[in-house]
């Protein structure tokens, strides 16, 4: 065997390492600044710790009362609501949108479409005016309920490129045994779009987890602020901020996301590398 190509695959490895690398650093270095003491977090660039120091884990985790462990407690129970939210939803719309016929679907399906260009601060103020007519602020309802109505067409577009490429004829099977569509949809489709529905799950529990503009409009009790909202605790109005605790709680806060993506992840690739096919 020749070695160029072997020489070729070395520098194609030492190249994406160094790629990796870089994108890693950022991490990395916050990971050497909450365990260091917070004089030496800006000394060095370098992302190797000085010693073992727990005391900015310690630190942050009771700082700022009710404690950071009810923020991360918050931020999972909202999160949990908004991923069965849009897996009953956004399912069920999807599932509308791909093999009923009614009126104006063709029509309904790119006014659908349309809402993803529409910026969310369009609709702030109507939402915002609405939820406070309903009593609703201050509470978790206006970052959950709306997932429950089918209101993430992102999510209902994956979803209907992914139904259309199960075969038609599984429906027309499951039709001459007898079944309405409900049937049709539980026993039928709903059991193959394991893939689907687990990049559903994941996209939608790690961009509500990081919400921050969503929690910061409705929630002014300080025992219900997410995790976001927690951070920024670390930071008071001048400006200044207590570093050490702050780079803590966020490697903290990356660990339900870490855990979520390394569980469902090869779930995650099927997903993603079979929603554009048709069937």
């Amino acid at each position: 065997m020749s070695p160029v190509p072997h020489f070729r695959r070395v520098l194609l490895h030492a190249f994406l390492a160094l790629v990796c690398l870089a994108m890693l650093y950022p991490l990395l270095w916050m990971l050497r600044g909450s365990l260091v003491p917070e004089d030496e977090i800006f000394s060095s660039p370098s992302i190797l710790p000085t010693g073992g120091n727990v005391a900015n884990y310690a630190e942050g985790w009771g700082a700022n009362p009710p404690g950071f462990g009810r923020f991360l407690v918050n931020s999972i129970v909202v999160s949990a609501g908004a991923v069965i939210g849009n897996l009953v939803a956004c399912t069920l719309a999807a599932y509308a949108f791909a093999r009923l016929d009614f009126p104006l679907r063709k029509v309904w399906f790119a006014l659908m479409l349309g809402t993803v260009m529409l910026p969310a601060h369009a609709t702030l103020i109507p939402q915002y005016s609405i939820f406070t007519a309903l009593g609703w602020v201050d509470t978790y309802l206006p970052l959950i309920v709306p997932k429950f109505l089918a209101t993430d067409a992102f999510f209902i577009f994956l979803l209907v490129q992914f139904l259309r490429s199960i075969p038609r004829e599984l429906d027309e099977a499951a039709e001459i045994d007898g079944c309405g569509h409900w049937r049709i949809f539980s026993r039928v489709i709903l059991p193959l779009l394991g893939p689907a529905l687990a990049t559903t799950a994941i996209f939608t529990f790690i961009w509500t987890y990081e919400d921050f503009l969503g929690p910061l409009i409705y929630l002014g009790d300080i025992d219900g602020y997410t995790v976001p909202l927690g951070l920024r605790l670390f930071m008071n109005s001048m400006g200044e901020s207590s570093y050490g605790q702050l780079f803590a709680m966020s490697v903290l806060s990356l660990l339900p996301v870490f855990a979520i993506f390394m569980f469902f992840q090869r779930r995650l690739i099927d997903g993603i590398a079979t929603t554009g096919l048709k069937g």
